[in-house]
């Protein structure tokens, strides 16, 4: 126990002394090394991807895209488009932003350099405001050899055999564990089928950020704000069916810059789209190892504010290897919620309707590294608490689906998670928890007066550095009134 708190006194005062200082190519992809493809959401949903890959040499850029609907095998009379390619870590990495699509359609892609190709990769726009939509959320990877990356992806697989018809799948960060080639290597390889069948939502965790700089961004292609940095991960964010989604850089510590968080004002004030997500690697609330650390709580009194005044509904982290979702809160206080039961997809669910303040679900891991509940996180979290547990012996996914209702001018959402057990070849997944709202649209609106917040490190590095110093003196003393005394006595 006393090595724990010594551990606890050296690193935050380590941190105060530092804040003072389906086609077959002419060859394969394996003989070319055309490798780690992915496509990512890129700005308009209905309109853009991004498309990212490396190569062992130098090569040209070039995705070709045609309607599935057109494909017949074979990518003759398929669009070209190019971009470019910059080199990193002994590879080439290549981006093509894709912009003139049509909403609502399937389509079918090849990636390389013009002559020899990738396997074929598919993917589905979004249909606009108006539709229904679903998405699958996995965390913490986070795998250091080939089999612990492909028992993790047996989990993926089983969430896509629970939602065939995902709209795209949210990777909660902590792709990897040391972050080097290889590691890379074996996630794509691991995940091929998914990273090319499934438009990816990627979210940048410390094992690919924290020291890691520039990994994070040479693997995906994303559409980070024009001027926001990339060296520790991209935030960003997009619409997608009646929803607004935020996703955060939460390597940018300590506790986050003005500047994110600025641009995270700007952005959800801009929107009345009827549901607000914020997707972020370090959880605001969990019951992990982690909670009582300095980045984390550090980043909870200045986020969470934030996460309040900006009526944000669902907040989905990893990081912390745990289950975790609590009720609706605000102010770190539970909020008290009406309910009603109805049919959804046929099965009875009670809906919180209209409810004040935010969920905060932590889905635990995809990976094989699971932690403990932690008994000793900091005060309230365990009490705001719906669910908190581990799980040790499955991996874990979630699913969220929306729907809406034009007639009664109301929008649904239903959350549910899964554990499954990816050693046993005869595994079904088995449903660990679920919660679902229902709100009235058109609750959220534009204020039309709204001045933006500055977002550039220039204008905001006086703000930046005097809530640095601010906020860790207020962590020492959490430290030595109420985390220490816990952990001795």
């Amino acid at each position: 126990m006393m090595k724990k708190v010594v551990k606890m006194i050296c690193l935050s005062l380590s941190i105060l002394v530092l804040a003072t200082a389906v086609f077959t190519p002419t060859a394969s992809a394996a003989d070319t090394g055309v490798k780690r493809v992915s496509v990512s959401v890129n700005g308009d949903t209905q309109t853009s991807r991004g498309f990212n890959w490396c190569t062992t040499t130098q090569t040209a850029s070039v995705v070709k895209i045609m309607k599935e609907a057109d494909y017949e095998g074979s990518f003759d009379g398929a669009v070209e488009y190019t971009g470019a390619s910059a080199f990193f870590k002994d590879n080439y990495y290549h981006k093509v932003t894709v912009s003139d699509l049509e909403a609502a359609t399937d389509y079918v892609y090849i990636v390389g350099d013009g002559t020899t190709w990738s396997d074929a990769g598919s993917f589905r726009t979004n249909a606009g405001r108006e539709e229904n939509f679903s998405f699958i959320a996995i965390a913490d990877v986070q795998a250091s050899g080939i089999d612990n990356f492909i028992r993790a992806s047996k989990v993926l697989n089983a969430a896509e055999t629970m939602l065939p018809n995902s709209d795209f799948t949210v990777s909660l960060g902590d792709f990897v564990n040391d972050c080097t080639n290889q590691e890379w290597d074996d996630y794509f390889t691991a995940f091929k089928d998914s990273n090319l069948n499934s438009t990816g939502v990627p979210v940048v965790g410390n094992h690919e950020g924290n020291l890691k700089w520039n990994w994070f961004n040479n693997m995906f292609n994303l559409g980070a704000p024009e001027g926001g940095a990339t060296q520790t991960g991209s935030y960003y964010s997009f619409d997608y069916g009646n929803a607004h989604i935020a996703v955060l850089n939460t390597n940018d510590m300590y506790p986050m810059s003005q500047e994110q968080l600025n641009w995270l004002k700007n952005d959800m004030n801009k929107t009345d789209a009827d549901w607000k997500f914020v997707f972020m690697h370090r959880a605001l609330y969990s019951a992990g190892k982690n909670i009582n650390k300095p980045d984390t709580v550090i980043m909870r009194n200045v986020l969470l504010p934030v996460i309040d005044e900006l009526g944000i509904d669902l907040v989905m982290a990893g990081h912390d290897h745990m289950y975790m979702r609590t009720y609706q809160v605000k102010g770190d206080e539970v909020q008290q919620t009406q309910t009603v039961t109805e049919l959804f997809n046929g099965v009875e669910t009670e809906f919180a309707v209209n409810p004040e303040g935010t969920v905060h679900i932590l889905p635990s891991t995809a990976g094989t590294k699971r932690y403990s509940l932690n008994e000793e996180a900091i005060s309230p979290i365990l009490d705001l608490a719906a669910k908190a547990f581990d799980t040790k012996s499955h991996g874990t996914f979630s699913t969220v689906e929306i729907d809406m209702d034009d007639e009664s001018n109301t929008t649904r959402l239903v959350y549910k998670a899964y554990a499954f057990n990816e050693q046993d070849e005869n595994a079904v997944p088995e449903l660990i928890d679920s919660y679902a709202i229902k709100k009235d649209m058109g609750r959220n609106t534009v204020d039309p007066d709204y001045e933006e917040l500055p977002e550039t490190n220039a204008e905001n590095i006086m703000a930046r550095g005097f809530r640095f110093f601010n906020e860790m003196m207020k962590y020492m003393v959490l430290l030595f009134t109420k985390i220490l005394p816990k952990m001795i006595f």
